[in-house]
């Protein structure tokens, strides 16, 4: 399967830095898997960092994952696996799937509910990393499933075809 993707938002400042944004697709998945698909990721994520990539130069300042305990715990211990250290927490989500506290690898629950301006601040990062990855399922989904409508049409070779996808960002459009 190829069509399993994640993806990396980047904030500085409590801004978004939409040029460091990264997608990642998942190599070697026989399915979903939450915790081989974090490790995977982080692992290639970090390892360009090490490598010297400069689209991957900066070692952040705090990493939010989106899910709990455990995948915190993967988190620390893939950068553990490549010696570094970066202060790891996860985002527990509410019943309206907002994220309503951070948790530590250890389990240790963080309430930001009761600071507005760190409650707004986490959702955003959740809103716009959810966005982007969202955004990139549905290319993926474009290119591989109906992406061959195109390429039956005369004259569209692969250039006019993504051309068009960027542009309408669906074969319907």
């Amino acid at each position: 399967r190829d069509d399993i993707v994640a993806s990396m938002t980047v904030f500085v400042d409590g801004r978004p830095l939409k040029r460091d944004y990264r997608h990642f697709k998942l190599k070697d998945m026989d399915g979903p898997d939450d915790y081989a698909s974090m490790e995977q990721v982080l692992t290639r994520r970090f390892q360009r960092y090490l490598d010297g990539d400069e689209k991957f130069g900066e070692k952040p300042d705090l990493l939010l994952i989106d899910g709990g305990t455990t995948h915190a715990r993967v988190a620390v211990k893939v950068l553990a696996g490549l010696g570094l250290t970066v202060p790891v927490f996860g985002m527990v989500k509410d019943e309206r799937h907002r994220t309503r506290a951070l948790v530590d690898p250890e389990g240790q629950e963080i309430g930001i509910q009761q600071i507005p301006a760190v409650f707004a601040l986490v959702g955003r990062i959740q809103e716009e990393t959810h966005r982007f990855a969202i955004e990139f399922q549905r290319l993926q989904q474009s290119r591989s499933v109906k992406g061959s409508v195109l390429d039956q049409i005369p004259g569209v070779g692969e250039k006019r075809r993504n051309d068009l996808l960027r542009h309408f960002k669906s074969v319907k459009k």
